[in-house]
């Protein structure tokens, strides 16, 4: 089918034909005439396969045959994303495709400026995009409100499971207009019974469509695996980075740490790399995703926040350092190359560890992945060795990493406490003690009743 047979408004019709697109995708032909009859959709298509056009399309198609009447600038369709970078993808998508629709579109998102998102929302907003967590601090402030909303739209439900998103993304379902009173739209990866059930709870009677093939991962991908010893693979790596002349590499490991360590070793023995994971500062992630896009980075290292969602074009070659603990983030790795028709190639090391992972993985995707041996002249040895980074310990009386304002807790709280029983100004400021009822003190498990005050201070 192509776009030119739906019956599409012209400025729909107008961004279609500028972004390039002429036939419809799989999920495309299945989801767009129900989406566009006004139906409920709960789709379930792998990444790269055109369901963000999908329901974009649909839900601009809605808009526009209805236009807002009044001054009510309240967003009239939100899309709930659980990455940042999942919603600044759909953001340039949007942008793209609803260029001649005149629709004002917001990405809501962590990690940069606070004030002018809020700002944004404040002057009002056409389409929402955002994840759950800066989305609801704004709808808790009253900054905005989803009395409007018309159409909703979640993607990659499934992940919003894993991240554990969901009590937060049902905080704000829960403050939309009835679902028989907007239309609803859902995708994901796997639409098991996790999704499903959210699907039956907060769509009306939703369609199911399933595109899915039965081969889990696409034909025009290489997929090769190297078992290898641990000590080993970083000589193999830098191997086969000389022999393949990978000029755009994807590198996936499973922590951060490991992250850290491997771009120190890459840039010391010239392999300029860059490293995102989910704590790097979202301005500079952002310039990291350009810069790889636009051919200046030529090898990016990334935990899984980057497997879901994103499209880079001419992507090479997927390397997965380490094998992923979960089978399905194979595949969306792996998805990272050889998108819109391409080919590319995914070179996977299994370790001691990584070993443990295979079974699963081979089982999620219906097929071994083919295994090579690596010849002894393809691990390079004499590479510029690095140190690991020293790991960052813990300052003593401190909170758990991550706490950030509530480090400090144990201490204040206790101070609050005390403030909050009435103890008097006097006994908190009161002169030092002599010795002995500094001794008396230290034995002093647990601080005695205070006395009213004008009855002396705490410690008689």
């Amino acid at each position: 089918m192509k776009f030119s047979e739906l019956n599409l408004p012209e400025p729909v019709q107008q961004g279609i034909i500028e972004t390039g697109f002429t036939d419809c995708t799989p999920i495309q032909e299945q989801t767009l005439p129900l989406a566009l009859a006004g139906k409920d959709v709960a789709g379930q298509a792998q990444t790269g396969t055109g369901k963000t056009a999908a329901f974009l399309i649909a839900l601009f198609t809605k808009l526009l045959q209805k236009p807002r009447e009044g001054k009510d600038r309240q967003p009239r369709a939100l899309i709930l994303a659980p990455t940042r970078e999942l919603v600044v993808q759909i953001e340039a998508d949007a942008q793209a495709l609803g260029k001649h629709a005149g629709f004002t579109i917001q990405a809501i998102y962590g990690g940069v400026d606070y004030m002018l998102q809020k700002n944004a929302l404040e002057e009002g907003a056409d389409v929402v995009i955002g994840t759950p967590g800066r989305l609801i601090d704004y709808l808790k402030q009253k900054v905005y409100d989803l009395k409007s909303v018309e159409a909703l739209v979640i993607d990659e439900a499934d992940r919003m499971f894993d991240m554990g998103f969901i009590a937060d993304l049902r905080f704000i379902l829960r403050r939309l207009p009835p679902y028989d009173q907007r239309q609803n739209m859902l995708f994901s990866a796997t639409l098991n019974q996790r999704v499903m059930e959210l699907a039956y709870e907060f769509m009306n009677v939703p369609t199911k469509v399933s595109v899915t093939p039965e081969k889990m991962t696409a034909d025009n991908v290489v997929q090769v695996l190297y078992h290898v010893s641990r000590k080993e693979k970083f000589p193999l790596l830098l191997g086969l980075l000389r022999k393949t002349g990978m000029e755009r590499t994807m590198i996936f490991i499973n922590t951060k740490r490991e992250g850290e360590f491997l771009y120190d070793r890459l840039n010391a023995n010239g392999f300029p790399a860059k490293v995102i994971s989910g704590d790097v500062e979202q301005r500079k992630r952002l310039k990291i995703l350009d810069d790889f896009k636009s051919g200046k980075l030529p090898i990016m290292i990334a935990t899984d926040v980057a497997s879901r969602g994103l499209h880079i074009e001419g992507v090479s070659h997927v390397i997965n350092y380490d094998l992923p603990q979960d089978a399905e983030d194979y595949v969306h790795r792996i998805g990272r190359t050889a998108r819109a028709g391409a080919e590319g190639m995914a070179i996977s090391l299994a370790d001691e560890d990584g070993a443990f992972y295979l079974e699963a993985i081979e089982e999620y995707i219906k097929h071994k992945v083919p295994v090579e041996w690596a010849e002894d002249d393809l691990f390079v040895h004499d590479y510029v060795r690095v140190k690991a980074r020293p790991r960052v310990e813990k300052p003593a009386g401190r909170g758990k990493p991550g706490q950030g304002r509530g480090s400090d807790r144990s201490r204040s709280g206790d101070r609050t406490r005390h403030e909050k029983k009435g103890a008097p100004a006097a006994a908190q400021a009161s002169p030092a003690p002599e010795t002995g009822e500094v001794e008396a003190k230290k034995k002093r498990r647990r601080p005695r009743k205070k006395k009213p005050a004008g009855e002396g201070t705490a410690v008689e």
